[in-house]
């Protein structure tokens, strides 16, 4: 290259242009956490084999790049998170929605009782495997046709089941419809982490969590309705419709939120205007597509593997998890069972459950963007762990809430002081739920989907399991002593989580990155 040339690059790099010369990139580092930029003129082996010393690396044009989706309008940024959240709504509604109508079911497919509680838990055991596939194909084909993709697939599958006349369809209807479903998980966490900067990631991140978590609550409402009304087929044709019109919004509205590749797009744009050699960042460890993908599928496994504050959150999401779980799908049947109430209103006890997540999320957005802005500003910068003093009045309200539903209910309390004890437990699982997976999503920025997959593989299983021994559980211990059971375990492990990630969270992540150095599928 001229001199002039490389005069004009060092130029353009020293004003921090969104054009870069390639010499940027420094062999041998993980591109996972961001390293100190070098200049070498000269090109010399260190040179990646798909560079030439003509490639010119595509960043945002500054801070307020209007192409940035960091930068784009509050409305625009508000209606992608409130799409995501939505269908995140509709996922854990199909979870529930069911749970009034599984006698409906067993009677009419004959299948046993134990039989008809596997078409709940064997969708939620879809979470756990399909956000391995779907969060790494996001990191290569983006976000948005992947969730489109998915959410298509999990419509098709669920109509499958309002028509299903046997056991083993409804079954493969409902791991098939899971696995679409299961992109919400997938996706939404790195959709956030696309659109708000860090410090406005609390509210977003609360409506996230939030609108999610109304589905286990408001499904069985609904549930216990439309069986009643309708029949129980009906369950599955309303949440295909209802996703439906998501999906039609998403092919309007929704438009590809990842970095990489509105980079790699800027630079094809670049090339075919001025006829020089663009790449964009992610192209500086370009592979073949096959081996990429590959690369991409193998990560949430490693992650999950390596990395020892992944590890720590897994444990943790899928304990708290399992028990939402486990009191989501026998709280309907406390009140028929024990209060001996109609199926309608052992539903309507579920807003107290709201009514927590409500509270919490409004309460927890709030505390933890003021906790980010302050520690930053004390400290005068960033860390992940900044997230993690929300986790501490979250596991207060979480044992609270389990030891107070549990008591009142084993002593019949009257229905107000369960709802109450209830209520607390579900701000608990709100806020403990924010500051994890805030946690994971500021600690592994870059490929936040594979992370989130990762931190999420465990919950689901759990999800899956605790339910299937909850009448068990509450059969021979009771309520009170069943809920303090939960409890005790959650004390000896959960309790310590926060104290160790805010004390040694920086080091377990400086761990993780030694692990990762030189890690080609991680590039």
């Amino acid at each position: 290259m001229a001199n002039s040339q490389r005069a004009m690059l060092k130029m353009l790099s020293s004003r921090s242009s969104p054009i870069r010369s390639r010499n940027t990139y420094k062999p041998g580092l993980s591109l996972w956490w961001p390293q100190t930029p070098t200049s070498q003129p000269e090109k010399n082996a260190d040179t990646p084999p798909n560079l030439t010393d003509d490639d010119l690396i595509v960043t945002w044009d500054g801070q307020t790049d209007p192409s940035c989706p960091f930068n784009w309008s509050l409305t625009r940024r508000w209606a992608i998170t409130l799409l995501c959240s939505m269908g995140g709504m509709v996922t854990l509604m199909s979870a529930s929605m069911l749970a009034p109508a599984l006698g409906s079911i067993s009677t009419d497919l004959s299948i046993t009782e134990s039989e008809a509680n596997m078409v709940v838990s064997i969708f939620v055991l879809a979470f756990a495997f399909g956000p391995m596939a779907l969060a790494p194909l996001a990191e290569v084909f983006g976000r948005r046709w992947v969730w489109i993709l998915s959410s298509t697939w999990y419509i098709l599958w669920n109509t499958v089941c309002g028509f299903s006349h046997t056991r083993g369809l409804l079954l493969a209807g409902r791991i098939l419809s899971g696995i679409g479903a299961s992109a919400e998980y997938a996706i939404t966490t790195p959709v956030l982490a696309d659109c708000w900067r860090a410090e406005q990631r609390g509210q977003s991140f609360a409506i996230a969590t939030f609108v999610p978590l109304l589905g286990p609550a408001i499904g069985p409402i609904l549930g216990g309705i439309l069986t009643e009304k309708i029949g129980w087929r009906w369950l599955f044709w309303v949440l295909s419709i209802f996703d439906a019109v998501l999906v039609v919004y998403a092919i309007l509205f929704f438009p590809e939120t990842y970095h990489r590749l509105l980079l790699h797009r800027k630079a094809l744009r670049l090339q075919r205007e001025t006829g020089r050699s663009y790449r964009g960042e992610s192209e500086v460890h370009a592979q073949p597509l096959l081996r990429k993908l590959g690369y991409s599928l193998a990560r949430p496994c490693w992650m999950l593997a390596t990395q020892p504050t992944i590890q720590i959150m897994a444990i943790f999401l899928a304990y708290n998890y399992g028990v939402l779980f486990l009191v989501l799908t026998s709280f309907a049947s406390l009140w028929t069972d024990k209060y001996h109430q109609s199926v309608l209103i052992s539903g309507v006890h579920y807003v107290a459950i709201v009514i927590g997540y409500t509270v919490a999320a409004q309460g927890g957005a709030r505390i933890t963007d003021w906790l980010w802005k302050y520690l930053t500003r004390k400290r005068g910068q960033t860390a992940p762990e900044y997230r993690i003093p929300l986790m501490i009045p979250g596991m207060v309200f979480l044992l609270a809430g389990l030891f107070w539903y549990g008591w009142a209910a084993d002593v019949m309390a009257p229905w107000i002081v369960v709802d109450i004890g209830a209520a607390v437990f579900g701000c608990g699982v709100i806020l403990c739920t924010q500051a994890m997976q805030q946690y994971v999503m500021e600690s592994y920025r870059k490929y936040v989907a594979s992370a989130n997959a990762s931190s999420q593989f465990l919950r689901s299983i759990f999800g899956f399991c605790f339910p299937i021994f909850a009448p068990a559980l509450y059969d021979r211990l009771g309520y009170g002593w069943g809920n303090s059971t939960l409890a005790f375990i959650l004390i000896g492990f959960g309790v310590p989580a926060p104290f160790i990630i805010w004390v040694y969270g920086a080091r377990l992540r400086a761990k993780g990155k030694q692990r990762a150095k030189g890690k080609v599928f991680l590039a």
